[in-house]
């Protein structure tokens, strides 16, 4: 039985602000993803930033074949982050197939939903982030197999760095990457890093990384850039966020484009 309640209209529609939130960035991320979410949470998202996420088909192991088949997604991944309304970035969040699929080839296919849109990869915002760090010879770690490594070195050498040091961990599935503990991460940073290089890249957004990237530059006295913490950095700044934070890193202080 209906109750005898009476429905009284307000008298006026509510006042709408242009935006929920001033800012917006859109993830687009891999099904499997345990760790971009998370990362972009304790390092972007606040009540002036929002955070919103696509998450695309992906099938392991992580070889450059099924890494490539990802681009046809990306588009409609795109789409689906707030339809019809503009963002102030997209951040496709796979560093190795970033270097497979191009950050070019990226960009065009989230501009074919999100028109102008700023484009964030993982491999170019880690280029951004070297060269604000004035750094030009690196270390690289990855928890790939040789064979996913070898493009991820060329992309590198390709952009006029030179590479001391490259190790790989030999990982093929992504959700193993993602549990990799912290310590060990930090462990195998230092080893990987050569005392010649700037600085040291960690690859891969599944990686944890960006939580121990502070203490491994406190342990090595060097600079590092992670994955998730240069794209983080990157949206951060495209979004007008310019605070230095340096308990994430010695990227965190530094501003976008600079170097």
């Amino acid at each position: 039985m209906t109750a005898e309640i009476k429905i009284i209209p307000a008298g006026r529609l509510p006042r709408l602000d242009d935006r929920p939130l001033e800012k917006r960035i859109g993830l687009i991320i891999l099904a499997t993803d345990h760790t971009t979410e998370v990362d972009f949470r304790r390092m972007v998202a606040s009540d002036r930033i929002g955070v919103y996420v696509s998450r695309i088909h992906y099938a392991n192991p992580v070889t450059p074949e099924n890494l490539l088949e990802m681009q046809p997604s990306l588009t409609e991944g795109a789409g689906l982050i707030l339809p019809d309304e503009t963002l102030d970035a997209v951040m496709y969040s796979c560093t190795s197939a970033s270097v497979v699929i191009g950050d070019r080839n990226i960009e065009a296919a989230i501009h074919a939903s999100k028109p102008g849109v700023p484009v964030v990869t993982p491999t170019a915002a880690a280029v951004k982030g070297l060269q604000a760090l004035g750094a030009k010879r690196i270390s690289i770690l990855t928890p790939y197999t040789i064979e996913t490594s070898r493009p991820m070195a060329d992309y590198f050498v390709d952009l006029g760095f030179t590479i001391d040091r490259f190790t790989c961990l030999g990982l093929s599935d992504d959700r193993e990457m993602a549990r990799i503990a912290p310590d060990d991460i930090a462990a195998f940073a230092r080893q990987a890093l050569d005392p010649q290089s700037d600085a040291l890249f960690i690859s891969c957004t599944a990686v944890r990384a960006a939580e121990v990237a502070a203490r491994i530059e406190a342990e090595t006295g060097k600079p590092v850039v992670t994955s998730n913490l240069a794209t983080a950095w990157a949206c951060l700044r495209l979004c007008g966020d310019d605070r230095a934070r340096p308990e994430l890193g010695q990227l965190m202080t530094r501003p976008y484009g600079e170097g």
